[in-house]
């Protein structure tokens, strides 16, 4: 019986792959561009032969040690996560190369070459090469997908971690795909007992790097895994094009394109570390010039160590920044002394991102800069992080950063003696759990004197809407046990605690100057507001407010205030007549913008 094609964008492909892998635990933190990675798992659940765990976990760290121990009993697991993700989970990340795996252990790692919504454009390919995990680089969705399964053998065949790790370009394009069915390893949890090993202490771990370092030898030659060679016609003698991941996809292209395919010798590398040396050696010996393509960092480049490479090293190509069709073109023609491709206009920019028409969490910003216009406002990773537009966001940095760095500020101005600026911290609830918590309980032992608002929308929005931790639902919509947010706080030792809508800025307007009251009181220390409104986009958080229509009538003055001070969408100015007009299409009546206006020209109706 033939296999089923189905158009799929990539992260569904590698979803479906770890369906039909036998994948029997997946744990992952969403973020960009791994995020449906794990939905599409969720979603085709039905599809799987045996019993499936999927979480979404707390961090990124935790998800990693979850599927951990699942692969110790011997069961197929992934963690999946953004590369940023992996510096959370680098402590068991880096330790689990010694220590190994029992049954097949991937962990997915979504790279964000450009980058599309990440703070850096850090290279996984170059994090495996410090951490001395093999890591899989596949050019396409059907690539990414393909991989799966032989990945998991290689993993169990050397008792190894083993990193596949798509980029932007595959996990969000489509492609057809071959569907099958899923295998069935029929295989029981069977954790075997092994202290020397899963508890290794510092005088096991020179072995267990010997150990690792003759796995990785041997990996480096496995047939599957070698550089795919498409020979040239010899007409471009002694002359080599690399590349791998989604770049040597671009390359095929764009060689096609140029009327140079089989004209000149191509490789593809499958994984780019460990390189095969006798690969390597190949090179060396065949070629004078070689043209290597890789996004980010020079990871192949450096194995290599060609005398006649040309590539991030040597500035051929950019060292930054995604490698799109246009920058590969530039540097073959460079290479190849082509034609120099046409320049083409500059992309324009369309309008700023900005919180949606109606998010609670631009009522709170709009009320923390009224109340502290002077004040230091420390944020976060997450949707608001567009809190910068209205001015109340200062600095953003890592998950969890901001309760630290506002802790920090403060203890940097109390040195001085003087009166301290009001240090007001916002963290998302999804982020809280993740990487807030100890922050917080830091920020308390330290008496740092500081305001901190969890922006409390229920859900992890920036990603699509995943649920988290005091909602009580796990991955799937399955009922769990529902963590609040209160008694956390509480047990961290915070003693002035309140929680407001910010919709009704009046109240919470009072409760940011009484906190600012407390941080400055002889007894004062953390004072923690949680802002609680569900998130506009869930379609039950709209049916369940009220609704009204939002109009501005002729008192409106033109002062901008409600367009560029408040910034909502759906608040645009008549430039001709230099008034504000609601869009009516975009308008959801939620009547928060009303008391922003200086004249009362904006009002409300009952629809």
């Amino acid at each position: 019986m033939k296999n089923k094609i189905q158009l799929l964008m990539g992260n569904e492909a590698i979803g479906q792959g770890l369906i039909e892998a036998g994948c029997q635990v997946a744990a992952a933190y969403p973020g960009t561009p791994s995020t449906e990675i794990l939905q599409a798992v969720i979603d085709r659940r039905e599809q799987a032969a045996e019993p499936l765990h999927l979480e979404w976990s707390v961090n990124e760290k935790i998800a990693f040690e979850v599927a951990l121990a699942a692969s110790y009993t011997g069961k197929r697991s992934v963690a999946v996560m953004k590369q940023v993700g992996l510096n959370v989970a680098a402590d068991p990340f880096m330790r689990t190369a010694y220590i190994g795996i029992k049954g097949g252990m991937l962990t997915i790692v979504a790279d964000d070459p450009g980058p599309h919504s990440s703070q850096n454009e850090q290279d996984t390919r170059l994090f495996c090469l410090q951490a001395r995990v093999p890591v899989i680089d596949p050019a396409s969705p059907a690539e990414a997908k393909e991989f799966i399964q032989p990945a998991f053998e290689l993993a169990e065949k050397y008792e190894l971690n083993i990193v596949l790790r798509p980029t932007t370009r595959i996990c969000h394009s489509r492609q057809n795909v071959s569907i099958a069915g899923p295998i069935t390893l029929s295989r029981q949890a069977n954790f075997e007992l092994d202290t020397p090993r899963w508890a290794a202490t510092p005088a096991f771990l020179p072995a267990l790097h010997r150990k690792l370092n003759a796995n990785l030898e041997k990996i480096s030659v496995e047939p599957d895994w070698q550089p795919h060679l498409i020979p040239g016609d010899d007409s471009q003698p002694r002359t080599a094009l690399v590349a791998s991941g989604i770049v040597y996809s671009n390359l095929v292209d764009l060689l096609e394109e140029l009327d140079l395919n089989n004209k000149i010798d191509l490789y593809q590398v499958l994984m780019p570390y460990p390189l095969n040396p006798d690969f390597s050696k190949s090179l060396h010996e065949k070629y004078d010039h070689i043209l290597i393509l890789e996004e980010t960092y020079p990871v192949i480049e450096l194995q290599l160590a060609h005398p006649g490479s040309s590539g991030k090293q040597n500035g051929a190509v950019p060292r930054e920044g995604e490698l799109t069709p246009d920058v590969i073109h530039q540097a073959l023609a460079d290479f190849l002394d082509l034609a120099l491709p046409e320049e083409r206009p500059e992309e324009r920019r369309g309008q700023r991102p900005s919180l949606c028409p109606g998010c609670s969490h631009r009522t709170a910003f709009y009320s923390i800069k009224k109340c502290f216009p002077k004040g230091i406002y420390p944020s976060d990773i997450g949707c608001y992080t567009l809190g910068m537009n209205l001015g109340a966001v200062h600095t953003v940095h890592c998950m969890g950063a901001c309760i630290s760095q506002g802790a920090g500020f403060y203890q940097a101005y109390q040195q001085d003696e003087g009166d301290f600026p009001t240090i007001v911290v916002t963290i998302g609830d999804s982020t809280f759990f993740h990487a807030g918590i100890p922050a917080l309980i830091n920020a308390v032992i330290q008496q740092a004197r500081i305001i901190i608002v969890i922006l409390d929308n229920a859900t992890t929005a920036m990603t699509g809407g995943q649920p988290v931790p005091h909602l009580g639902i796990a991955a799937g919509d399955v009922p769990t046990k529902a963590v609040a947010i209160e008694p956390l706080v509480k047990a961290s030792g915070v003693e002035f605690l309140e929680v407001c809508n910010p919709y009704e800025n009046n109240k919470f307007e009072t409760l940011l100057k009484q906190a600012d009251d407390y941080i400055r009181s002889p007894t004062g220390g953390v004072a923690v507001l949680i802002a609680r409104h569900g998130c506009i986009m869930d379609p039950a958080v709209r049916r369940a407010q009220e609704s009204f229509l939002v109009t501005i009538n002729e008192k409106c003055v033109g002062c901008r205030i409600c367009v560029d001070k408040f910034e909502c969408p759906a608040l645009t100015m008549d430039e001709e007549n230099n008034v504000a007009r609601v869009d009516q299409d975009r308008c959801i009546g939620c009547g928060t913008c009303i008391s922003v206006c200086p004249v009362n020209a904006i009002i409300k109706e009952e629809k």
